[in-house]
């Protein structure tokens, strides 16, 4: 998968996006090492149970994500820009991803097999430039391509105290996402059905 996006009334170079691959792995890594927020977790804070988190180091953390790309499991798609990894969007389905299929502030909405977003993480250098929503839309293309009918993604308000990498309702929106969060429920879940 290769797509090219470009923010509207912007002066920036396209953006390719590709899922992360065994051939990708390289990518990942450089990704990782040149942006130690995204390397302290390396996306497994919901990919492990609280307990293994916790007794995880970075490295492990690094080696447990290899893996599963090696074994074939969907962990998200980088963005690029001039060949180089300038952001990441985790997309997988959601039972591979065990903390939060155990978090009870986002309960699945039902019994219908979905894909997660569950993290964005953009190099600054790129920031404000409409790459998340990018990022998004190409999750929700290799999620498809992979059989997906449904994706969720959980977003939070800018400025929240919650975890802010599950990227902001207004992206979602744009993407057309739909909220679907259960009444009561604090956490906003939303969703976008394919035919």
């Amino acid at each position: 998968m290769k797509t090219s996006s470009a923010a509207p009334n912007q002066s920036v170079d396209p953006f390719e996006f590709h899922p992360v691959t065994r051939e990708r792995l390289r990518d990942l890594a450089r990704f990782s090492a040149r942006h130690g927020k995204f390397h302290y977790c390396s996306c497994m804070r919901w990919r492990m149970s609280s307990g293994e988190f916790r007794r995880s180091t970075k490295e492990t953390r690094d080696a447990a994500l290899e893996a599963l790309v090696c074994q074939g499991t969907p962990v998200g798609v980088l963005a690029y820009r001039g060949g180089e990894p300038v952001g990441w969007c985790s997309v997988a389905p959601r039972e591979s991803l065990r903390a939060l299929e155990r978090y009870r502030g986002l309960p699945r909405v039902d019994a219908a097999p979905v894909w997660s977003v569950v993290c964005f993480f953009v190099d600054r250098n790129v920031r404000r430039s409409g790459l998340t929503l990018g990022l998004l839309r190409a999750a929700g293309d290799y999620a498809q391509s992979q059989g997906a009918k449904i994706i969720e993604g959980y977003p939070v308000l800018p400025g929240s105290r919650l975890y802010t990498y599950m990227g902001s309702p207004s992206t979602f929106r744009k993407a057309g996402f739909r909220d679907v969060t259960p009444a009561g429920q604090t956490r906003r879940v939303m969703r976008i059905v394919f035919e």
